[in-house]
């Protein structure tokens, strides 16, 4: 297998290439639609909820859920995506979601406390997983809701092992980083499968998510 040293490292600048051409994408925010509608479905979600939605793209996530809360603050470190994001905000007139350049693994943790936190893949390209669920723990309320969407554990086809990324992850042993992190009430789901054409062909990669309470 290629060293970590030598592969392809998806950072900020990639994610800024892509960012005005992320929405033409269908199947992005189909996938949205449906984690969104899982969520509600789990979530007592309402207006007096503060949420923060980490690694947020162009927000393709957060809109579907804007108006069941009373605010949205979008996290990533692609300033090309949050670009994006509040473009959309202003051509909509939207009053309670806000945008903010953030590596938590990286910045000091800021002081807001949150309802909500949730990501849609993007924990698996993240090397440090303790570290975000820590995090992520610091930054909800106590009985808040943690929710994530992504990969199980895979073999790295699906981006291709020259790319630097984790290759999904074991539902047991994530749950166990998250018992370890503080979180309770652990419980995983199957959204959907992303079927993709890889060098063995066509192959299907289940995205599950995981809802959980801050202890």
């Amino acid at each position: 297998m290629t060293e970590a040293k030598d592969k392809v490292v998806l950072d900020s600048a990639h994610f800024d290439s892509k960012a005005r051409q992320w929405d033409e994408n269908p199947a992005f925010q189909d996938r949205a639609n449906q984690i969104a509608a899982a969520m509600t479905a789990v979530i007592p979600l309402n207006t007096t909820m503060r949420a923060l939605d980490y690694g947020s793209g162009t927000g393709m996530l957060s809109f579907p859920l804007q108006e069941k809360l009373g605010h949205i603050t979008l996290k990533d470190t692609s300033a090309g995506m949050l670009a994006v994001v509040e473009e959309k905000i202003a051509a909509w007139g939207i009053g309670n979601m806000t945008t903010r350049l953030m590596d938590l693994t990286a910045a000091p943790m800021p002081d807001e406390r949150y309802d909500l936190v949730y990501s849609s893949m993007t924990l698996h390209h993240i090397p440090d997983t303790n570290a975000i669920l820590k995090a992520f723990h610091t930054l909800l309320k106590p009985g808040g809701w943690l929710c994530i969407a992504d990969l199980d554990q895979e073999d790295g086809s699906f981006h291709g092992i020259q790319v630097d990324v984790q290759y999904g992850f074991d539902r047991d042993a994530l749950a166990a980083q998250a018992t370890q992190a503080g979180f309770a009430d652990i419980r995983f789901s199957t959204l959907f499968e992303i079927v993709k054409t890889t060098e063995a062909g066509s192959r299907a990669y289940p995205v599950f998510l995981l809802l959980a309470r801050r202890a």
